[in-house]
């Protein structure tokens, strides 16, 4: 009998099967290395800023000093919102989610593009700058707008990641800190193909505009298994309140059979190199802030953690980006139910590259769509030959 050699893929969600090739960012999860065009997170988040970052994702190199600052320019000229946004802003229920505010205005602002349906790569790449500048404006001005607040608008001169804190606290942060979210956003921006960067792919596949397949992003990110684990982690250490209670916490989570958010990781099966580089930023950030608990409390988790999976499952487990993430957001008083529109303030630059990626592949060519199949089993009535009863006859079925 011939056994088939193709690998299994039905009910386990695609993991680990190759769909596409990319020339984007690589991961290599035994190693714990992570890499955008080549150039390795740590390098990165040392020496870079999010736009060179950005530039990076969206060109495949990094910048001279003259196409940078050309790219700083134009993204610094196109954060404004048009008024009609704005004002949508502020009309919108208070109590709407963040994300499902941010997908609608995505998908407003897609009408006020005047590139909208020109499909050339040269248009593409400027309509994801447009995007990778407007996403901040949003969220920033969606968060005042739910406090009563006015919206603040963008400031030119301020960079990327400075300008946001900016927009929402209304004062600009210190340079310390602008620097620390700074390298956030860069080790946040790409992630290969994660759920909500596949989703956008789909989308772009079917050669739907660039602004539909953000929409879909996001509302792939605004789902519970793939966004909002750091917001979670933030509201378990409110809820522990103290790091001497964290081990009970811990062991309590084991024996009640739940997760514990911000360990374990899909991909890596070593250190997530982006909780390396979050746990020393948490700590510095808790010596600055003058408040250590929030740093010794996601610490105590990891060490705690790492001995009960050991002990009960004879196994390694390791942080990922989301547990050091959570403290350090906070920390620089940003509120962590606005964790996840962050995430995709950073991640639209990964995002459009892979859209722009989709729509204009390199040899060798994948079909133009995505069509996956599935096995059907014939649940209800048999795999074939179902006899249609009209409704008339029909009995209710125990």
């Amino acid at each position: 009998m011939r056994m088939s050699m193709e690998p299994t893929t039905k009910d386990i969600g695609l993991r680990g099967i190759p769909v596409a090739d990319t020339n984007i960012c690589l991961i290599d999860g035994a190693m714990g290395e992570l890499s955008y065009r080549g150039y390795d997170i740590h390098d990165l988040a040392e020496y870079s800023t999010y736009e060179e970052a950005a530039y990076l994702l969206l060109n495949g190199d990094l910048p001279d000093a003259s196409q940078l600052e050309e790219f700083r320019a134009t993204l610094a000229s196109e954060r404004e919102l048009p008024q009609t946004v704005t004002d949508y802003l502020q009309i919108i229920p208070k109590t709407s989610s963040a994300m499902d505010v941010l997908q609608s205005t995505i998908a407003l602002l897609a009408g006020f593009d005047p590139e909208l349906l020109d499909e050339s790569k040269e248009a593409n790449q400027r309509k994801a700058t447009r995007l990778i500048a407007k996403v901040p404006t949003v969220v920033a001005a969606w968060d005042r707008a739910r406090r009563n607040l006015s919206p603040i608008a963008p400031d030119k001169k301020l960079p990327y990641a400075a300008n946001f804190l900016y927009m929402l606290k209304g004062e600009a942060p210190d340079d310390e800190t602008a620097r620390d979210f700074d390298v956030c956003l860069i080790i946040h921006a790409e992630h290969s193909f994660n759920a909500s960067t596949f989703a956008a792919r789909v989308v772009a596949s079917t050669r739907a505009h660039i602004y539909a397949s953000v929409v879909a992003a996001i509302g792939s990110l605004s789902g519970e298994l793939h966004g909002g684990a750091n917001s979670q982690v933030m509201r378990t250490l409110l809820e522990i309140g103290d790091p001497d209670k964290v081990e009970e916490w811990v062991k309590a989570q084991f024996d009640s059979g739940q997760r514990i958010m911000g360990m374990g990781h899909a991909v890596y099966k070593t250190m997530d190199p982006r909780a390396d580089i979050l746990r020393h930023m948490s700590e510095r950030l808790a010596r600055r802030t003058g408040e250590p608990k929030w740093y010794l409390m996601t610490r105590k988790i990891e060490e705690s953690t790492k001995q009960e999976f050991k002990k009960r499952r004879g196994d390694e487990i390791n942080p990922n980006v989301d547990l050091y993430s959570a403290s350090v957001y906070y920390m620089m008083g940003i509120s962590p139910d606005l964790y996840t529109p962050v995430f995709a303030v950073s991640r639209i630059a990964g995002w459009t590259a892979h859209i722009i990626e989709e729509k204009f592949p390199e040899p060798p060519l994948k079909p133009v769509i995505y069509r996956p199949s599935a096995e059907y089993h014939g649940k209800y009535c048999g795999p074939v030959g179902c006899r249609y009863i009209p409704l008339g006859k029909r009995t209710q079925q125990s």
